[in-house]
């Protein structure tokens, strides 16, 4: 009979080269481009589209920098995903990496983490979607659903019902086949990446110098409090992890898509970054609401532009909804093949090759939360948990350098291990800004899905019963 301490902290083994099939369940139908079209739509959400009426009055044209800043510490996190990726390619992202280097009680609280992120950021975004909706039904229609069905109960409406059906929408699409889902998930993929390049293509005809002459106006500080304003727009790229089990050739597409996407969105920022300030006045961003539609309305003068770029932004929080639902379908499926979560989480449709039950019951509470709860809410508890998970798997990255040296690699880190050490400390910094109450809640979630850990999921665990039957046969 194993120790308490032998239990907390059993390693789940690295699945070896050409057995990452053995007994997945799902099918392998995610070429490299789709798996990258994933990082990227989970990346590119409504943030870009508003994020310069933030970052601009703190940073001055040095917002630049800014982004600049944000994609590094986003980038050190990313190649730390990507090695790990490459040497342990199942689905269940930083949760899997935590259970192969950490063990079993680290990857629990890990996948608290995961589970926060993914679970709220969906209902949030799925919230952020009902304004848009409503913002793109007045420009084209003239019309807006009633405040009862655009609110939550405490914002004066009864539910949100255009949250409620996107992620349904979303649900459905995952059930039909994950390949369907990465298709269209490409498509408007493209399409959102074309509205960006629109605005900055138009952003460019309105070009003046003059506006970057105070560059930075707020000195190095500036430039780093808008890089932490700024680095929530990279959040998204660990969705690539979470499709381990359904890529094809993950070994190599994995780290592939982890580094395209976050090269594709950094090029993506900064572009808009820079037409955006070429076009308007830094002073004029302080309190703009309507973001990138607004500085395109005043370079034409006309409206049309703004209901492109509204447009963009409702096809973006299609991309990402589905995405993060995804996502948070994929780790559970992971935690309930290691006994980590009820059996009906891993349950595959015979037809779809898509577990049906899992995306049914995560669809119904994220559903439930988006209809029900403000935005600002759900938002607030997104951040922590991302970062938590981003530290986790820095850290998993040494560990396993320390425990396996001979472990096939398809990706390194470079600069070993100054990048993972300087991602865990990008993390720690950005954390430290962070409310204390978010700090608080953060705390108080971890330690009851802890304590639900130890009660049930340490008992059912799949790995603690094959080691108890290993040590039971060795007895013998």
């Amino acid at each position: 009979m194993s120790t308490l301490k032998e239990q907390l902290f059993r390693v789940k083994p690295v699945p070896a080269r050409g057995t990452e099939d053995d007994e997945r369940g799902l099918k392998r139908s995610i070429g490299l481009f789709p798996l990258t079209m994933i990082g990227v739509g989970g990346t590119i959400g409504t943030g870009i589209f508003f994020i310069l009426s933030e970052a601009v009055p703190i940073a001055g044209p040095a917002v630049i920098w800014s982004f600049v800043i944000a994609a590094v510490v986003a980038g050190l996190s990313a190649l730390c995903y990507a090695e790990l990726a490459g040497s342990v390619p199942v689905s269940g992202s930083s949760y899997s990496y935590a259970y192969t280097t950490l063990g079993e009680l680290p990857a629990m609280g890990v996948a608290a983490c995961l589970l926060l992120e993914y679970g709220v950021s969906t209902a949030a975004v799925a919230v952020g979607w009902s304004q848009y909706v409503n913002q793109l039904l007045g420009n084209l229609f003239g019309f807006q659903l009633p405040e009862a069905l655009s609110y939550a109960p405490e914002e004066g409406g009864i539910v949100n019902l255009p949250a409620v059906i996107l992620i349904l929408l979303c649900a459905l699409l995952l059930i039909s086949g994950t390949s369907h889902s990465a298709i269209t998930n490409t498509i408007m993929v493209i399409v959102k990446i074309s509205v960006l390049i629109f605005f900055v293509a138009v952003g460019l005809t309105g070009w003046n110098a003059d506006h970057f002459a105070d560059f930075a106006p707020f000195g190095f500080s500036g430039v780093m409090t808008g890089a932490g304003i700024i680095f929530f727009s990279f959040v998204g790229l660990d969705a690539v992890a979470t499709a381990g089990d359904e890529a094809k050739n993950p070994r190599r597409n994995l780290p592939i898509a982890i580094i395209s996407a976050l090269i594709i969105v950094t090029a993506v920022y900064v572009l808009v970054a820079i037409a955006g300030i070429g076009a308007q006045e830094p002073e004029k961003f302080d309190g703009q609401s309507a973001g990138l539609s607004a500085i395109l309305e005043n370079i034409i003068g006309a409206s049309w532009p703004g209901t492109i770029v509204a447009i963009g932004a409702v096809i973006s929080i299609f991309s990402v909804t589905l995405v993060v639902l995804y996502g948070q379908t994929r780790i559970l499926f992971a935690m309930s093949k290691d006994g980590m979560a009820p059996k009906i989480f891993q349950t595959v449709h015979p037809r779809t090759m898509t577990p049906v039950p899992n995306t049914i019951i995560v669809a119904v509470v994220v559903a439930i939360l988006a209809g029900v709860l403000p935005i600002n809410f759900l938002a607030e508890m997104t951040s922590i948990g991302t970062l938590a998970a981003f530290i986790v798997v820095s850290i998993a990255v040494m560990v396993l350098r320390r425990r396996e040296p001979g472990l096939e690699r398809s990706f390194k880190v470079p600069f070993y291990p100054v990048i993972p050490i300087l991602s865990v400390i990008g993390c720690l910094w950005i954390i430290k800004d962070l409310r204390p109450i978010t700090i608080i809640v953060f705390a108080v979630w971890t330690a009851v899905f802890l304590v639900w850990y130890f009660f049930t999921g340490r008992k059912n665990s799949v790995l603690g019963r094959q080691l108890e039957t290993g040590t039971e046969a060795a007895a013998r």
